[in-house]
């Protein structure tokens, strides 16, 4: 048996899914040692691939296939900057494009593979290949990330991301212009029903919690200043997709693709512009301002520019 613990980004998820992307196998192939009477969930046999898992929980999985891991390879990333570093802890401004840790099904940069390259050593909790993350940010997402160097850095802060002590403000412009101009989501979030890598407001799903406030009104969208209470996968982005203004660009979550071409716009307007949290090691807080990135305010520029008549 390969003994595997289900991390938190899978929390309930089927026991299938989650068992695929922690082996690599297929979930036909997940589905076949169901069926055989080879996976098991906290020292029980699954019966039904539909099993929803939790974070922590044992998954027993009886493979003879090795099972396959993200390797980590020292790799500089175009355009990735380190704002700060001291002994515990690196905090970077990661570009749209790379994503926060290697994984199975993704061959781009990453944040940990550069922080190799660049000889930043950081802390060894976590799996081998997300060592010292503490955050992500989706691929397609640009802003500011925390990564942990030390091992003390690492549990006091993944800690204050789970009880919501860590202060995340972001950008989002969103398409057209919501009412209220400022207010709060409140919305369960799980997987689509109908697409493994797409996420949707479902009910059952984890409780996910958005405030946003409107800072500038533009003729075909707004620009919208986000805090996160939860820190779900996708969140801003379902969130804003299910109240009818998704952010621009988002052609994954239904933003008009005209409009995207029109302002140059190859992936969602969203950015992590502010980081805020007590430093691990020194007891202060801390915090951090990223301004857009470079298409990021291009497309808002353009905009800007034009006449609301």
């Amino acid at each position: 048996m390969t003994l595997l613990f289900v991390p938190d980004g899978l929390h309930g998820e089927r026991v299938d899914v989650a068992a695929a992307r922690m082996t690599g196998l297929t979930r036909s192939r997940i589905a076949d040692l169901i069926g055989e009477g080879g996976v098991q969930l906290s020292g029980r046999p699954v019966a039904r691939a539909s099993t929803k898992v939790s974070a922590g929980d044992l998954l027993e999985v009886d493979i003879s296939e090795p099972v396959r891991r993200p390797h980590v390879q020292p790799e500089l990333a175009d355009g990735l900057r380190i704002v700060h570093e001291d002994a515990d802890l690196v905090v970077v401004d990661k570009p749209a494009g790379v994503a926060a840790h290697p994984s199975l099904g993704w061959d781009g940069p990453d944040v940990v593979s550069h922080l190799a390259a660049a000889g930043v050593q950081v802390a060894t909790s976590g799996a081998a290949e997300r060592q010292g993350i503490v955050q992500r940010l989706d691929v397609g997402t640009s802003g500011l990330m925390v990564v942990a160097k030390s091992e003390h850095a690492y549990s006091v802060l993944k800690q204050a991301f789970r009880d919501r002590r860590v202060d995340k403000t972001y950008w989002a412009l969103c398409q057209g212009r919501p009412d209220p101009l400022e207010g709060t989501i409140d919305a369960p979030i799980g997987r689509h029903p109908g697409h493994e890598w797409k996420f949707a407001v479902v009910n059952g799903g984890r409780r996910s919690v958005t405030h946003y406030r409107a800072i500038e009104v533009l003729r075909a969208a707004a620009l919208l200043e986000v805090h996160l209470e939860t820190g779900r996968t996708h969140q801003i982005r379902v969130h804003l997709a299910a109240i009818g203004h998704p952010c621009v660009g988002d052609l994954l979550y239904g933003a008009d693709p005209t409009l995207a071409d029109r302002l140059g716009l190859g992936r969602q307007w969203l950015h992590a512009v502010r980081l805020g949290f007590v430093h691990p090691g020194t007891g202060e807080y801390v915090s951090f301002e990223s301004e857009p990135a470079n298409d990021l305010q291009a497309a808002l520029d353009i905009l800007t520019s034009e006449p609301w008549a």
